[in-house]
C-alpha cells in the first residue's frame, strides 16, 4: 500500500504522496486513477516529493488528465506545509526545485501558528517565446485580440513558469466559462495550451477571477494564475502592484515587488490522510 495526504489550498485539491525514499512507476497513470472523483480519491491533481541536487526539495505536478505541470501556486503551498507539519524540514523558509525553476516558500507564522504560506514565485515572463505564444517573438503580449466560438476577446499572456491568457471581462461570475475555457485551452495560439483566467476588476486592490485550467478544466483556484492576473492587470494600467483576487474558493494576496519577482501569500490545509490499496497504487 502507498501512504498519501490530501490537500487543499482555496479550494484547489491535491493529493501529495512522500517518494523521498521510493518513486512511483508510472505517474501520469497514478494521478488518472488517484484524482477520479467518483472511483479515486478525488484531486485537481498529485503532488510528488522527491530529492533534488539543486535545492532542498523537489515537486513534480500531475494534472488529473495525467499530463505533468510545470508548476502550481497552490500546489507549492501545500507542498510546503506538508514539509514543515511532518517534520521534513525544521526551516521556515526553504528551496524546492519545479518545473518552472527553484522557488521558494516560507511558513508565516504568528505566535507559532502558521497564519499562511508565502511564495516567491519569481520573476513573470512577458515575451511572446516564452509564454509561448504564437507570432509574438519579441514581444510582450498586452491587450491583443483573439476569437474564440466567433467573437473577439482581447487578452494578456504571462508564463509565471506555465502559460497563462488572462481575459478581463464586465461579470466573472456569468461568463460561459464551462463552454468556452476548453476552446481558450486549445486556441491555435497556443502549442502548449493556456491556462485561463477570466478577470472581473473590482478596483485597483481587488479583483474577482474564475480559471479553466490546462488539463484539469474549472477548479476553485490557481495560485500562478492569480499571479498572472495581477501582473496582467499592473500591465494593462487596472491594479496597483499589490492586489487580492477572490477565487471560487478562496482569496490570494499578489505583490509584483520592485526586485520583479511575485509574491503569492495564501492558505494550505491538511483534508485527510490515507492509504492506497494496492490495486490502485
Amino acid at each position: 500500500m502507498k501512504k498519501f495526504t490530501k490537500w487543499q489550498g482555496c479550494g484547489n485539491d491535491f493529493v501529495l504522496f512522500d517518494c523521498l525514499q521510493d518513486e512511483i512507476q508510472d505517474y501520469a497513470a497514478l494521478a488518472r486513477e488517484v484524482c477520479d472523483r467518483h472511483y479515486g480519491v478525488g484531486a485537481d491533481g498529485i503532488l510528488v516529493v522527491l530529492p533534488s541536487d539543486k535545492a532542498d526539495f523537489r515537486m513534480r505536478i500531475f494534472n488529473t488528465d495525467g499530463s505533468e505541470a510545470e508548476m502550481c501556486g497552490n500546489g507549492i503551498r501545500c507542498f510546503a506545509r506538508y514539509l514543515y507539519d511532518f517534520g521534513l524540514t525544521k526551516k521556515t523558509r526553504f528551496t524546492v526545485e519545479t518545473g518552472a525553476g527553484i522557488l521558494v516558500p516560507e511558513i508565516v507564522l504568528e505566535d507559532d501558528t502558521i497564519k499562511g504560506i508565502k511564495v516567491d514565485m519569481g520573476e513573470p515572463h512577458l515575451l511572446g517565446e516564452e509564454i509561448p505564444v504564437i507570432g509574438f517573438d519579441g514581444q510582450k503580449v498586452i491587450d491583443q485580440s483573439m476569437t474564440v466560438a466567433g467573437k473577439e476577446y482581447h487578452f494578456t499572456a504571462v508564463s509565471m513558469g506555465n502559460p497563462h491568457c488572462v481575459i478581463f471581462v464586465e461579470d466573472a461570475e456569468a461568463f460561459p466559462i464551462y463552454e468556452l475555457g476548453s476552446k481558450f485551452e486549445s486556441h491555435e495560439l497556443f502549442p502548449r495550451k493556456t491556462n485561463t483566467e477570466f478577470v472581473e476588476i473590482k478596483d485597483r486592490q481587488h479583483v474577482r477571477m474564475r480559471v479553466w485550467e490546462r488539463g484539469a478544466a474549472v477548479t476553485l483556484a490557481c495560485g500562478t494564475g492569480s499571479c498572472a492576473t495581477v501582473v496582467a492587470g499592473i500591465l494593462n494600467g487596472k491594479l496597483d502592484k499589490e492586489a487580492e483576487v477572490e477565487l471560487d474558493g478562496g482569496k490570494l494576496l499578489i505583490h509584483w515587488a520592485e526586485n520583479n519577482h511575485v509574491f503569492m501569500t495564501g492558505p494550505a490545509e491538511l483534508v485527510f490522510q490515507g492509504e492506497l490499496t494496492d490495486r490502485e497504487a
